[in-house]
């Protein structure tokens, strides 16, 4: 049933994760790619087209109306102003690694395209950054099971409980931040 799941819904899940967040459901993946549920490299290249595609509408929406999606969103402005101050001082190094700082992913987009960027210029370095981010935290996951089947020995039978782990972990990481983050 769990293969049957993944193989009809698995992937598209995996783009909507990515599109909107992404560092969770990317693991959860890379996990699952390597328990012979979904391919990797399918992973990985569903990944980036996710994390890409929504990076890049963000940039544009944050390009023709930043200050009103920040100020709609009061838990935003803070991060927004932070994210604009680093943006201002090392561009294009925000540009290729703000995906790998937890808590800026989906707000830095919008900051970048505040900023005034060149949108050609995002375009590359984006996808360059969105390439190195699933390569890598997709391999992460995918070998992260192998250590884990070393450890454990046959993983099938700890399975569920290792992905109810991974889903536990990345719902505990969202509260944290979430409760972390001031409320205006």
């Amino acid at each position: 049933m769990l293969q049957n799941l993944l193989q009809d819904f698995g992937y598209f899940a995996l783009f909507l994760g990515t599109f909107f967040e992404g560092e969770t459901i990317l693991v959860l993946a890379g996990f699952l790619a390597f328990r012979g549920y979904l391919d990797i490299n399918a992973v990985i290249a569903t990944a980036f087209f996710g994390s890409y595609a929504g990076d890049q509408l963000w940039y544009y929406l944050g390009r023709h109306k930043g200050r009103e999606i920040l100020a709609r969103r009061p838990r935003w402005t803070l991060l927004g102003e932070k994210a604009l101050i680093y943006v201002r001082r090392h561009p294009d190094l925000w540009v290729l690694s703000f995906r790998f700082v937890y808590g800026l992913r989906t707000v830095m987009p919008v900051a970048i395209g505040l900023s005034g960027y060149p949108p050609l210029r995002y375009l590359i370095l984006n996808g360059i950054g969105a390439i190195i981010w699933a390569v890598a935290l997709g391999l992460a996951a995918f070998h992260f099971g192998n250590v884990l089947e070393g450890i454990l020995g046959n993983i099938k039978k700890y399975e569920l409980w290792v992905l109810g782990g991974l889903v536990a972990l990345g719902a505990a990481l969202w509260l944290w931040r979430r409760l972390r983050t001031p409320r205006i």
